[in-house]
């Protein structure tokens, strides 16, 4: 299809586009925004019920009762009417456009992701590269907020953010590229993938860098048990960079309450405080729905072989989707902000640089190992195989 200066749309074969062509681009387009709209609902309002059912956790770990689920959107509703301060010192339009950018980056990711058996709505080559950019936005969001604000508090969380973000990035990649290189690597052996796929042919993936491709193909079922042990360590790696990424205790330096009132965050009030607590609302979901992706990625009713009636299917796996979801957030965010106090920037550089890194290499390397063992034609490995062939699955 091809759209020419004067306006008029013509196909490829010089033709005008036939009325078939353009009810099919707006059904199209109406499908993006009918599911654009739901994403954001589903983000805002399963955010705020997250964020509520972590705090009654946490507060019921520490002995204390704890604010009702629902405080979050109780929450949301004061600070949406509470007056919007702009400090003196602050660039205005910098510091109010801040935390719009960091809410609409969030939300896009939404759109990228499969949620509840359902494909992403936007899918393409590459995608897992542009959700790494895409989780950095909200971050710098942040950090440009705080900067923006003239609190000498924000300049400090501002500074303390940037250490963070280096130090968890790269074991953030690390992940990643090994779920992309394991899938996608010509050594993996193509009948490995053509079992779990049902393909008639072997089959050697191409778009590896896709969470919908990841999704459809759990990594689980393509390694050996070497390759078990790294999954089950880049896992654990994946685990601990969530809590940083939220800006969770025990990596809540740029915030930091008790030492720089706040951090980032000192100068904000009214609505922007908002929309920054609805940013760190729905990025929870997305943190939880990309470990979900990526290493729990099975629905209930391929499970249990349900097939209809369709609304069924449909609802089994959303309910499944939300359950596996809530156990990642209190996995990755409940359980570790109530065991581990505070560390200092200092601790949380040198741990995601040097232990969180080594660990996601360590995962790398056996999964490495694990495929060209698959593949290898050494004898002693004869029988070494995935675990789906010994299971005789």
């Amino acid at each position: 299809m091809v759209c020419f200066n004067n306006g008029t749309i013509s196909s490829y074969y010089g033709g005008d586009l036939k009325m078939l062509e353009i009810t099919d681009l707006s059904f199209f387009i109406l499908k993006i925004i009918i599911g654009t709209i739901g994403l954001i609902a589903f983000g805002i309002v399963f955010g705020l019920i997250y964020k509520g059912v972590d705090r009654k956790l946490s507060a019921h770990m520490q002995g204390r009762i704890g604010p009702p689920v629902r405080q979050p959107f109780r929450d949301i509703v004061k600070l949406f009417t509470k007056e919007n301060i702009v400090p003196d010192n602050a660039i205005p339009w910098v510091y109010n456009l801040a935390p719009l950018i960091g809410l609409i980056a969030t939300m896009t990711i939404l759109l990228y992701l499969p949620i509840g058996g359902f494909n992403p709505l936007l899918s393409n080559q590459g995608d897992l590269i542009l959700i790494l950019y895409l989780l950095l936005i909200p971050s710098l969001a942040m950090v440009i907020g705080g900067f923006a604000s003239g609190s000498p508090y924000a300049t400090v969380g501002a500074q303390r953010e940037m250490a963070t973000m280096i130090g968890y990035e790269f074991p953030l990649a690390i992940v990643i590229v090994t779920f992309a290189w394991a899938l996608g690597n010509q050594s993996l052996a193509p009948t490995v993938i053509q079992g779990i796929s049902g393909a008639a042919e072997p089959v050697v993936l191409q778009n590896t860098f896709s969470l919908a491709v990841i999704s459809g193909i759990p990594i689980w079922g393509t390694v050996g048990i070497i390759g078990l042990i790294g999954i089950i360590v880049l896992l654990l790696a994946l685990l601990i960079v969530t809590p940083a990424e939220l800006s969770k205790i025990p990596f809540d330096t740029p915030e930091a309450e008790t030492e720089i009132a706040g951090g980032l965050l000192t100068e904000y009030s009214g609505r922007n405080l908002g929309i920054f607590y609805l940013t760190d609302a729905v990025k929870t979901v997305v943190m939880a729905s990309i470990i979900v992706a990526l290493f729990f990625p099975w629905n209930l009713a391929e499970l249990l072989s349900i097939e209809d009636p369709i609304w069924l299917v449909y609802v089994l796996n959303i309910i499944f989707f939300l359950i596996k979801v809530l156990i990642v957030i209190i996995f990755s965010v409940t359980l570790i902000r109530v065991a581990i106090a505070r560390l200092k920037i200092d601790q949380i550089v040198y741990t995601y640089w040097l232990w969180i890194t080594l660990l996601a290499l360590v995962g790398l390397i056996c999964i490495m190992w694990d495929q060209q063992m698959i593949v290898s034609q050494w004898n002693f490995l004869d029988g070494y195989q995935p675990i789906v062939s010994y299971l005789g699955l």
